[in-house]
């Protein structure tokens, strides 16, 4: 149920209004903008909506049909503004997360950090523990690759994304992370999702390689209906029947998405494409059609990449990716964070 306040109810009116759905067995989630929007979720479908219609205060009652009410625009109008230790994400200001797939050592993570800080980027994006498609593959640092990841970031300006793979793993990276990031093979892992949205950090929930944007949603529901308001959302290509590209990166998805939702929306073009000289037009393109940011994977050496090396662009491919799509920016009425000088 959706419950919309008079734009001059005073909060004892919309308190007296929460008491009363809290009475009924409703819980409650307030949304404040130009006027305030109650959420109530725990009722039967046939709750008489009468019983709120006329209290004082209110100005329109209706059911809510979205099955992804806290996600969904209808009970949350406006954008939401992510906090990033002082880094707004969903603003004007189109956000770049930049790094290597993985952290592999002190030397390559430092000379990554450096660089993509120079170039204008915010926040550092690095592996330390790795869901590879083969057992064999590199797994990560793990908890050394977190303390390496954090102490490059923090030495040029930088916050840190990174992913938790399983519930015993938030802790630990919620010690070094800014923002806990869930991968796309861990999407409808239902029960990490509802631990990291108790965990108290944004969460970058990137799509699965199968789910439509429906089930995309549902799953950002699951961290906000544990009381996290600070989700991203990161389109990062879906699986087709396409074989040119390693995924086939949906662009279509952000406008979509951000009719849908009010959640900032971040394009993933080095998983969405999986082919270095595909990354900067698809870069462009996802500033062009709204993406509130990019996340681009980088290496000082791609071939000696011990994961996604043929997706990373070299360094100096970055800084000229962020000078396009800041002009592309530009077009669009948004911003890009200017380059600045680096610690020494």
């Amino acid at each position: 149920m959706v419950v919309v306040m008079d734009p001059g109810a005073t909060k004892a009116l919309v308190d007296a209004v929460i008491d009363r759905l809290n009475d009924y067995g409703f819980d409650v989630h307030r949304s404040n903008g130009v006027g305030t929007v109650l959420g109530a979720v725990g009722r039967q479908l046939d709750f008489d909506l009468r019983h709120i219609k006329i209290l004082d205060g209110v100005k329109d009652v209706f059911r809510g049909t979205s099955p992804y009410k806290f996600a969904g625009r209808t009970w949350h109008p406006d954008d939401t503004l992510v906090d990033v230790d002082g880094v707004l994400v969903g603003g004007n200001e189109v956000v770049v997360m930049a790094g290597p797939c993985a952290v592999e050592s002190e030397e390559q993570i430092n000379e990554t950090a450096s660089a993509v800080a120079a170039a204008g980027a915010r926040i550092l994006r690095g592996g330390a523990f790795k869901p590879r498609t083969s057992p064999y593959a590199f797994q990560g640092l793990g908890e050394e690759g977190l303390v390496l990841l954090r102490s490059a970031a923090a030495k040029n300006g930088l916050k840190v994304v990174t992913e938790v793979m399983r519930p015993r793993q938030i802790d630990i990276v919620a010690q070094h992370a800014h923002i806990l990031q869930i991968g796309a093979r861990n999407m409808q892992n239902y029960p990490l999702l509802q631990e990291v949205g108790r965990a108290g950090l944004p969460v970058f929930l990137k799509r699965g390689m199968s789910a439509t944007v429906e089930e995309w949603l549902m799953s950002a529901e699951y961290i906000l209906a544990e009381g996290n308001p600070n989700v991203i959302l990161c389109e990062r290509g879906i699986r087709t029947f396409e074989t040119a590209t390693r995924n086939t990166l949906d662009l279509s998805a952000v406008p979509v998405v951000k009719k849908l939702s009010h959640l900032p929306v971040f394009v993933d073009p080095s998983h969405g494409v999986g082919l270095r000289d595909k990354v900067t037009p698809l870069a462009r393109a996802a500033v062009a059609v709204g993406a509130d940011g990019l996340m681009v994977e980088t290496h000082p050496d791609p071939p000696q990449a011990l994961s996604d090396g043929p997706q990373s662009l070299y360094l100096d491919e970055f800084a000229d990716l962020m000078e396009q799509i800041q002009r592309v920016a530009e077009a669009v009425g948004r911003t890009i964070f200017e380059a600045r000088e680096v610690a020494a």
